[in-house]
């Protein structure tokens, strides 16, 4: 009886292995020829500098100098003082060998940022603000929407339409909003994002007057602020969200239309199918009584439509965070 490396040559291997009911893998595995031994290291050729001779190319390449320049700098301008060390191709292995073979000159180091962990329980205590782009009528032409939201109820505070981003614009809007929502010091943290404005030195000086606490986003991490990002998305999937904005007041009078309705109509998802505007203002057990004395007629009315349980009200949470603490974490 032939063998499948036997019967391969005139059948094909996935003919002879189904002729003789032999898997393909098991053909390809066993006909694999052995692993190959590893190589012997290279022996250091007789051309090659000696241990003394690359120091002195090393530390020629620190020197203050040299420091700043590649090494076909470095090698043309030795040869242009009459010295010769070695090779531009023998400078990048000495450097590769101390693994400096990268931009050599000072760089911008970027600080690890820690993830911001924010919690809050009640209304006033973490806002979230972001500015957000609105297409103006040319090309190229934008509208800028500053909104200040509170986390925990996603009650939007306050918010602005202006044609520029703007850190005094910004300043302005935090200030008035804060004394509106009558925020004493210690008692609010505001979170954004790294946006100039937001950064900005104007921005944190009010914050460190009002007694405000900030705290910023990681660099390209949406998810660090994830209610402005919502919110966002909510304004702008409106059926009457226009393509194109034909003025500043065309934005203000959407902005003056959606806004209202966004707090004291939308029924928000994340809180139960509450508005924001009845849990900013602490109207959560009035609704859901009203809520649940609903359910009750109906349960009284109709119990067989129940099968499981008497329909109970769903209330929104307890506590909201921006990137809650990992369970191991909270369990140390």
């Amino acid at each position: 009886m032939k063998t499948v490396s036997e019967a391969s040559p005139e059948l094909g291997v996935a003919e002879a292995c189904r002729a003789l009911g032999v898997p393909r893998a098991n053909f390809y595995r066993r006909g694999r020829p052995p692993a190959r031994s590893p190589r012997p290291p290279r022996r250091k050729p007789l051309r090659a500098l000696g241990e003394g001779e690359r120091r002195v190319v090393l530390d020629l390449l620190h020197s203050e100098r040299f420091v700043d320049l590649s090494p076909q700098e470095i090698f043309a301008t030795l040869l242009e003082d009459g010295l010769y060390h070695c090779s531009v191709r023998t400078m990048y292995r000495i450097l590769l060998a101390a693994e400096e073979v990268r931009e050599r000159r000072d760089q911008l180091r970027h600080p690890n940022y820690s993830k911001p962990e924010l919690l809050a329980i009640g209304p006033n205590q973490v806002w979230s603000w972001d500015i957000t782009k609105l297409l103006g009528p040319a090309k190229w032409t934008y509208f800028y929407l500053y909104v200040l939201l509170d986390i925990f109820s996603r009650y939007v505070v306050g918010w602005m339409v202006a044609e520029r981003e703007s850190r005094a614009l910004a300043r302005r809007l935090i200030q008035e909003t804060c004394i509106k929502e009558d925020i004493e010091p210690g008692q609010l943290t505001l979170h954004a994002d790294r946006g100039s404005a937001m950064t900005s030195k104007p921005v944190a000086h009010l914050l460190a007057d009002l007694g405000v606490t900030k705290t910023h986003s990681r660099p390209h991490v949406s998810n660090d602020n994830p209610f402005s990002e919502s919110q966002f998305k909510t304004m702008k999937y409106r059926p009457a969200f226009p393509e194109r904005f034909d003025s500043p007041r065309h934005a203000r009078g959407f902005s003056a239309e959606f806004f209202p309705w966004y707090n004291h109509e939308h029924h928000h998802a994340g809180l139960g199918y509450l508005t924001p505007a009845v849990v900013h203002h602490g109207r959560t057990d009035e609704v859901l009584a009203v809520r649940q004395a609903a359910l009750d007629a109906a349960f009284a009315a109709h119990p067989e439509r129940f099968v499981h349980r008497p329909p109970r009200t769903t209330r929104p949470p307890e506590a909201v965070w921006i990137n809650p603490p990992t369970p191991a974490l909270v369990a140390q």
